[in-house]
């Protein structure tokens, strides 16, 4: 019964006077099914990966307010102990996990992944430089955290 009435709904899509193999029309339809299936695939697994990935920053976001403060707290030597040995697993784990810190003094200030707080001019450099670092950093998997905050040097105007 099937071939029946897969052959009337070919006959209907044919012209007239048209002669066309039913096995070949489904063989088609059955292609374009597999293709659509796997795209479908294909995107779900994309979507999949985003959502991963957003949800693993915005972690990973709450988490920079306790990286700066035990960053502030070696820098004044009160990381020590105990707290010194978990302040280490909390960076290890964070590194491990694709959290990347940058900003360092002296490279040339890029409005995509710095934010300037504080601006000067010197003759001592030739382009816009970050020239102090007033908080660092971070990435994740090539997106932005959190912009590094800087002071930017210019160069001196012209005489």
């Amino acid at each position: 019964m099937t071939e029946n009435t897969t052959e009337e709904v070919v006959e209907d899509v044919v012209e007239p006077g048209q002669e066309t193999d039913p096995v070949a029309t489904l063989t088609a339809d059955l292609q374009r099914l597999q293709a659509e299936y796997a795209n479908y695939r294909k995107r779900v697994e994309r979507d999949r990966a985003v959502a991963h990935e957003s949800a693993v920053g915005a972690v990973l976001t709450e988490l920079l307010a306790l990286l700066d403060d035990v960053d502030r707290a070696e820098q004044h030597g009160e990381l020590t102990g105990g707290f010194k040995a978990v302040a280490d697993q909390l960076n290890s784990i964070t590194s491990r996990i694709g959290l990347e810190k940058y900003g360092t003094a002296g490279e040339a200030f890029d409005p995509q992944i710095h934010e300037a707080l504080m601006h000067d001019e010197s003759a001592d450099v030739a382009v816009a430089t970050a020239s102090k670092i007033l908080q660092p950093g971070y990435k994740y998997k090539e997106r932005i955290l959190r912009p590094a905050r800087v002071a930017v040097t210019d160069p001196a105007a012209g005489e």
